[in-house]
């Protein structure tokens, strides 16, 4: 009786004498906080001073890039030899967001890297896209 008292209170003793395991270290947020404090829009959508130009994207892909500083809801974009003009669709999260519905492309533009999506499957097209 008293060996199943002392095998019974075993854990109990154990846990009060394992020592505290170490925390993890907090992953940094300054990166994070700085793209959330930029400033937005009325309507809450961020606003990046993003470059026109060619981004270059993984496997050899190229987008262009023409944006109208006086027009920040449109953009057009040269892809496959083709223009497309691209309408500021207004994300949930704020992010920049530019479609063009008839034909189905979705340019996601932020200021580490871009990608464009088949707007109909969402799969990418161009990922990873950088100005250069």
């Amino acid at each position: 009786m008293l060996r199943a008292i002392a095998f019974a209170a075993l854990p109990v003793i154990c846990a009060c004498s394992t020592p505290p395991l170490a925390s993890a270290p907090e992953a940094p947020v300054a990166a994070v906080t700085s793209i959330v404090e930029r400033p937005k829009t009325g309507d809450g959508q961020l606003q990046f001073d993003l470059a026109s130009g060619t981004y270059h994207c993984e496997l050899g892909l190229k987008v262009d890039v023409e944006r109208n500083r006086q027009e920040s809801d449109r953009i057009n974009i040269g892809w496959t030899g083709t223009r497309y003009q691209l309408n500021r669709d207004h994300s949930f999260s704020g992010l920049p967001r530019y479609e063009d519905q008839a034909n189905g492309l979705v340019w996601i533009d932020l200021p580490w890297k871009s990608v464009l999506l088949d707007g109909r499957t969402h799969k990418p097209l161009a990922n990873d896209c950088k100005i250069t």
